[in-house]
């Protein structure tokens, strides 16, 4: 008789690729972010600049760009590279400010390099490095920044009237910088430090908006989604601010706030705290 596989073991089985792809994804984007924060845009400054840098390549034509700090895309399979990686890259739904076009995001053997270039060796764990995984983290990697971009055009119904339109300038990988939210999450609310921050330059038809990203690998073992963005626009100026404390009524005094002032959509769902609450109380401590 041919052995059978339940329902329940067939989910347990998918929920566990699907945690092992994150994890792996989570390891491939801090090193693309640790690429991004380590290179200069330029030899100069002074300091030891990390040997993978693309001033120390041999091709001195190789420059960064200065929207995203990465070096020019690497398509080139690694020299060890047990199987081939797709090279094609997937348009997102984010519009790169000034090009009349959306960002592209990166493809499979782009993101290999990037791990590659950290000192990662897929023979450590090659029972578990496959083509379909490699897929597999790239498609987390593309729904994360969807389900970031998303919140950020919440935070911006803010201003609808006055901007229909934002759009991404830039954005820089800063995993060695922890906010000071998260610093005050992991100190005072026991929550886990972010294995990532992105920090993302958005242009208000004119006005340039810096929005901070917490990355938190929250580990729901319930969900298909266990990676947590805290999305907010970081208090450089009087108005993020304000949209600040908007949020933080709507969310904890949403009867108070109606009276205080008119809103649109909140942001919902990537606060920390809320989740916490709400859905992690039976997956963390």
């Amino acid at each position: 008789m041919a052995d059978e596989t339940s329902p329940g073991e067939e989910n347990s089985a998918a929920r566990a690729a699907h945690r092992l792809s994150t994890a792996k994804y989570i390891e491939a984007q801090r090193a693309m972010s640790e690429m991004q924060s380590e290179c200069p845009s330029s030899g100069g400054g002074g300091g030891e600049i990390p040997p993978e840098c693309p001033m120390h390549q041999s091709n001195n034509d190789q420059k960064l760009d200065g929207d995203n700090m990465m070096p020019p895309p690497n398509q080139r399979p690694a020299f060890d590279q047990p199987f081939p990686l797709d090279q094609g890259r997937e348009t997102s739904s984010i519009p790169r400010h000034g090009t009349g076009k959306n960002w592209v995001y990166p493809s499979e053997q782009m993101f290999w390099n990037a791990m590659t270039r950290k000192g990662w060796n897929w023979r450590d764990e090659k029972e578990d490095v496959t083509p379909q995984s490699i897929s597999e983290i790239i498609k987390i990697h593309n729904f994360n920044n969807e389900k970031a971009w998303h919140e950020i055009l919440l935070w911006e119904k803010f201003y609808d009237e006055e901007c229909g339109d934002p759009q991404l300038v830039k954005f820089q990988g800063r995993p060695k910088d922890m906010s000071p939210k998260a610093r005050f999450l992991t100190t005072f609310k026991s929550w886990p430090k972010p294995f990532d921050r992105h920090d993302w330059i958005v242009n208000r038809c004119g006005t340039e908006v810096r929005y901070i990203l917490d990355y938190y690998d929250v580990g729901f073992e319930n969900s298909d989604d266990s990676v947590l963005i805290d999305v907010r626009p970081a208090i450089d100026s009087f108005s993020a601010m304000k949209d600040r404390f908007k949020v933080f009524m709507l969310r904890n005094a949403p009867t108070v706030a109606t009276f205080l002032f008119e809103y649109p959509m909140i942001p919902k769902g990537m606060d920390p705290v809320e989740v916490s609450r709400t859905e992690g109380n039976d997956n963390h401590s």
